[in-house]
């Protein structure tokens, strides 16, 4: 089967949001409030009441968000793992908080004279790519906003997300506060020091096995060994591809129509991956189309 009839049979797969690997590791109020800790630099309680909402379907521009929860119902987190930091993840999380909002809050309440009290948004994103990045960033709405000097002096939105570099030797002092959240790094980090000379499916297998040798997230990948490789080959496929469909459209010049063309180009990728094809092939296939 060539590439050509590979694609045109996987315009008929129906292929369902596969979870992240970090919000499978990171899946229960134990983990999320020993993380949240470590970041914050603060004792979350014991008896503090870690409430899971995950929206599972909520997809935004091909993105799912990782993590979700509420902490004793007071501030409310959401937290995401890039391998690629996304410049525009203030407008998605935007959107994202909205519809978690919308879970949580009943919608009578809405409307009823007195104020009711919500849960304090905070959006963090946790980096560890390949890239060099500061240990601390923060990515504000505004930034995207267009220029309204002369018309309006005072925002009437903000959003501010913090991104912190979990690159192993980046924040050390969050790392040494979370065991889980350290041996994610370590087994990130290694992931990325193999892809110098592997392939990436090769650097994925062989970060496994040094981490089971070592000791690090031992049960965690021996119970989803295959599943992890499967899940962050996604993750990480999806956003180098976005990566470069974002840089040869702007420098052919080509603004109208990127947003649905990434989406669709995201959608090729994953279904020529679920078609069994290797990430070389799918490469090569995607040079040759947008050549054409």
């Amino acid at each position: 089967m060539d590439l050509q009839q590979s694609f045109q049979q996987s315009n008929n797969v129906n292929r369902k949001h596969k979870s992240s690997v970090f919000s499978t590791l990171f899946s229960t109020p134990e983990v999320l409030r020993e993380v949240y800790s470590a970041i914050e630099g603060i004792e979350v309680p014991k008896d503090a009441v870690i409430d899971i909402n995950t929206l599972s379907e909520a997809i935004y521009m091909c993105q799912i968000n990782d993590v979700s929860f509420t902490i004793d119902d007071r501030v409310v987190v959401l937290i995401e793992h890039q391998s690629t930091i996304n410049e525009n993840v203030p407008v998605r999380l935007l959107m994202y908080i909205g519809r978690v909002y919308e879970k949580i809050l009943s919608n009578d309440k809405l409307y009823q004279k007195k104020l009711i009290k919500i849960p304090t948004p905070e959006f963090i994103i946790l980096y560890n790519g390949k890239e060099a990045y500061p240990d601390h960033k923060e990515l504000r709405l505004s930034d995207a906003f267009k220029d309204i000097k002369g018309l309006k002096d005072v925002l009437p939105l903000e959003l501010t997300v913090h991104v912190y570099n979990i690159k192993h030797g980046c924040n050390t002092e969050i790392l040494e506060k979370s065991e889980t959240l350290n041996s994610y790094s370590i087994f990130m980090s290694k992931i990325w020091e193999y892809n110098q000379y592997l392939s990436l499916d090769e650097s994925m297998r062989k970060a496994i096995k040094y981490c089971i040798d070592n000791n690090i997230l031992t049960d965690f990948l021996r119970k989803h060994g295959s599943e992890v490789i499967n899940m962050l080959f996604d993750e990480i496929s999806m956003e180098e591809l976005g990566d470069i469909r974002y840089r040869e459209g702007h420098e052919d010049g080509v603004e109208r129509g990127r947003e649905q063309t990434r989406k669709e180009d995201i959608k090729r990728f994953i279904d020529l991956l679920d078609q069994g094809l290797s990430t070389d092939e799918i490469k090569q296939y995607l040079t040759q189309t947008t050549n054409n």
